[in-house]
């Protein structure tokens, strides 16, 4: 059974960073698509940030594109999320998932459905 827990969420100002971490455990997290979805209060979960088994393709949300950087480290088993120049409208709970790398990977980042693992979340607070 594969065990995702994330970190490095909390309060930062608009225009910091903050960079979150998917640490697996389990399994091997490099053979399974792993997203990034957010989830702010009153609104849908959304994918944020994809990659595929290995090291590629990824997919960016519009919202996130030229802020977010997704990457994986195999020998630690993690995936990470660097985010720059944080907003407010960035402000919600960060999840990340993995599932078997069946689809597109612009088609699963679309969907959290394709996703058969979770971790807990993490918050993610901008503001000033």
């Amino acid at each position: 059974q594969l065990q995702l827990v994330e970190s490095g969420g909390g309060l930062v100002q608009p225009g910091g960073s903050l960079r979150l971490s998917c640490a697996a455990s389990g399994r091997t997290l490099d053979f399974y698509a792993v997203g990034w979805f957010r989830q702010a209060p009153g609104k849908e979960r959304e994918g944020v940030s994809c990659i595929h088994h290995g090291n590629a393709p990824t997919h960016y949300a519009d919202s996130v594109q030229g802020r977010f950087t997704i990457s994986r480290d195999t020998d630690k088993n993690s995936v990470y999320l660097q985010m720059n120049s944080l907003k407010p409208e960035d402000t919600a709970d960060y999840y990340c998932a993995a599932g078997p790398p069946n689809h597109d990977v612009r088609i699963m980042c679309a969907d959290p459905k394709f996703y058969n693992y979770w971790g807990q979340g993490t918050q993610v607070t901008v503001s000033s």
